[in-house]
């Protein structure tokens, strides 16, 4: 999945155009701005009918300020230089490490990771019982590539997980590691080779983490009208049903 890690850019390049951002100013602009990738199912896309979550959930954010959604299309750094964002999704809840680039997080309200997937014929039904001969799909470099190379695993890398869900579903691989995301759109863009997620690395802290609304130097205001929002859209079920139609299932962070 060619998705664009935008705190990853952060962190490697610093925060730019990062001055404080007021609720009173965004809503006499009417606007709030997003920071996202073009070409990101099931994240964001700004081509077709299909938005992506990310998109989706900043729009139900905005109503709830009072404002529309103003989008920018970011895919390298010179771009993010260029964009003046106020919110980021998806940030990984590290309050601390946003903090260094000059974000600040919302409350969690969604926990995701890395998941494993195998084909609909596999009959595998955890990690234990891949067998020696048997491949996982990873990314190159990823945490789950470490892990599993650790176990005596074999694995497969590629450069994006929309590669490994193919390699799986012709299968070149015995399973994937990649995000819940990944495999739920995986799932909905091939009903027909449906895939299955089993249990894998649930007991692995580095491979499960909170995701938040990072917000480019927010003031007090905005901090707790965002907060307010998604306590809202969670509680009537919004984030849910969001989540939903990327065949993506709504996790409570721990």
């Amino acid at each position: 999945m060619r998705y664009l890690v935008l705190v990853g850019l952060l962190i490697l390049f610093g925060v730019v155009n990062a001055t404080a951002r007021s609720l009173e100013a965004i809503r006499q602009r009417g606007a709030i701005t997003l920071c996202a990738h073009p070409n990101a199912l099931p994240f964001a896309s700004r081509h077709g009918d299909v938005p992506g979550f990310q998109v989706e959930v900043a729009r139900a954010l905005a109503a709830r300020l009072g404002v529309s959604l103003e989008q920018h299309w970011v895919v390298n750094t010179f771009q993010y230089r260029r964009a003046d964002c106020d919110i980021i999704l998806d940030a990984i809840a590290d309050r601390a490490m946003l903090a260094e680039v000059g974000l600040r997080m919302s409350q969690p309200y969604h926990r995701t990771g890395v998941a494993l997937a195998v084909g609909p014929k596999s009959s595998v039904a955890s990690l234990a019982e891949l067998t020696s001969g048997q491949r996982v799909g990873v990314q190159v470099g990823s945490i789950a590539s470490m892990t599993l190379g650790k176990r005596g695993v074999k694995t497969s890398p590629f450069a994006f997980e929309d590669e490994i869900m193919d390699a799986l579903a012709r299968g070149e691989i015995d399973a994937a590691a990649v995000t819940p995301a990944a495999i739920g759109w995986f799932n909905q863009s091939h009903p027909n080779e449906r895939v299955r997620r089993v249990p894998a690395f649930e007991g692995e802290p580095d491979l499960n983490w909170n995701v938040a609304v990072g917000m480019v130097s927010p003031d007090e205001k905005l901090r707790q009208e965002i907060d307010a929002a998604l306590q809202a859209l969670l509680a009537d079920g919004t984030l849910a049903r969001i989540y939903a139609r990327y065949d993506v299932e709504l996790q409570p962070p721990q």
